[in-house]
């Protein structure tokens, strides 16, 4: 049989896929972002001084608490001292131009950090679309993951972590649901449209709250249950309408998020005590080995070989074609570690709260970028819904913000 070559053109049909299913109609995307990543900084957030002569240090850090979607250290010193010296006149001037250069930075980023997400999707559905094995293609991207990590500690582009058991103890289970939470969204993406996946997804916050609610005791404030309606309701309104709801994408999109806020959570409960602590970047890196080394042997148990020499050649005899295939499965490994450590460099500059808004607006261009590029039909019900879900997201990002009024003693 003549090869299919893989094509970036939505007309173009891509390779034939492997899957005999006649009901599997849809290709799958992965979105980490989803994934939503942990984080664990060592540092006093936001305290910066011009020209201060005196700052005491502080001994420890203690309080500890998870911004979602990652644990970020939030302490505070217990006492400084600030002596004021005269400020030269020019002193405005260098802190406007540092700032400019600064928004441009982070504008910068931004982008790099949109452009790399959607072309994640796109890469990776078209590879899921001709090769149905979500379990091999999750362990893959790992795989380049890993490789890449691996570059960057040898070449001494970032320092390599020393572990600790206790350490180790604790990041293995937030591994696990990490691990849990890729090859769920993966699963979906394999059954249900991009844009559809992409919807469930923002149902995120609603698990968030609920897992914070029956394992931390947090209960949450008017305006954040208040944001949730639009979320719930939207996805469900886009539930409906959708032309390619299948049962299995959609739970598994929605296991996916038990999964994700689960990680969170953990995150919170059993790093809260932990003394040591790991920056943003390497702690991403080692869940990503670890998830590697864990997914390896689960791929091949659950779905065999699937990535060997004498099956790749078998598949090629039937259509596939090999070249391609690899090639978009290698891009859309770089493209998915890639976007993830941008985004983590982007939650060392800005608040959380900027970058949950940041993730929401990026799910929102996936999502239009998705539907242009494959020219998945929507209607306008469909529309309302995924635009009702959005907002809730946004809504709810920007309720955080809101924190209740500390009660004054009578």
């Amino acid at each position: 049989m003549q090869s299919t070559a893989l094509t970036l053109s939505p007309l173009t049909p891509l390779l034939r896929p492997l899957n005999k299913n006649p009901n599997h109609r849809y290709g799958s995307l992965w979105n980490l972002s989803s994934l939503k990543p942990l984080v664990l900084l060592r540092s006093i957030n936001g305290l910066s001084f011009q020209k201060a002569s005196h700052l005491s240090s502080c001994s420890r850090f203690n309080a500890r608490r998870i911004n979602e979607p990652f644990l970020i250290s939030d302490g505070r010193c217990d006492g400084f001292k600030v002596r004021a010296t005269p400020v030269p006149g020019n002193v405005g001037d260098t802190n406007d131009s540092s700032g400019l250069a600064t928004s441009m930075q982070l504008g910068a980023m931004f982008a790099i950090w949109y452009i790399l997400n959607i072309y994640f999707n796109i890469f990776n559905k078209q590879v899921l679309k001709v090769y149905t094995f979500p379990a091999t293609v999750t362990a893959f991207h790992f795989g380049c993951g890993t490789l890449m990590i691996l570059i960057m500690w040898a070449s001494n582009l970032y320092h390599r972590p020393k572990l600790t058991r206790s350490q180790l103890a604790v990041i293995i289970p937030l591994a696990i649901v990490h691990t849990l939470g890729n090859l769920l969204t993966n699963v979906s993406i394999g059954r249900v449209n991009v844009s559809f996946t992409h919807t469930i997804k923002a149902m995120e916050p609603f698990f968030t709250v609920l897992f914070s609610v029956l394992f931390l005791g947090e209960w949450p404030t008017f305006w954040i249950v208040f944001s949730l309606i639009p979320v719930v309701g939207g996805v469900a309104l886009a539930s409906f309408t959708e032309a390619s709801f299948n049962w299995i994408g959609f739970c598994s999109a929605m296991a996916s998020n038990v999964a994700n806020q689960s990680r969170n959570v953990l995150s919170k409960k059993f790093m809260v005590k932990n003394e040591e602590t790991l920056d943003n970047i390497n702690l991403f890196s080692i869940i990503t080995i670890i998830s590697f080394m864990l997914l390896v042997p689960a791929a091949i148990l659950l779905e065999g070989v699937k990535f060997s020499p004498s099956y790749l050649q078998s598949a090629a005899n039937q259509g596939l074609n090999i070249r391609e295939l690899c090639i978009r499965s290698l891009l859309a490994g770089f493209c998915l570690h890639s976007y993830q450590q941008v985004s983590y460099m982007i939650l060392q500059m800005v608040s959380p709260v900027t970058h949950s808004v940041g993730n929401c607006v990026k799910r929102v261009v996936v999502i239009i970028a998705s539907v242009i590029f494959f020219q998945t039909p929507v209607s306008p019900i469909n529309s309302l819904g995924t635009t009702l879900a959005l907002t809730g997201v946004f809504l709810y990002s920007k309720a955080k913000q809101l924190k209740p009024k500390p009660k004054v003693a009578s």
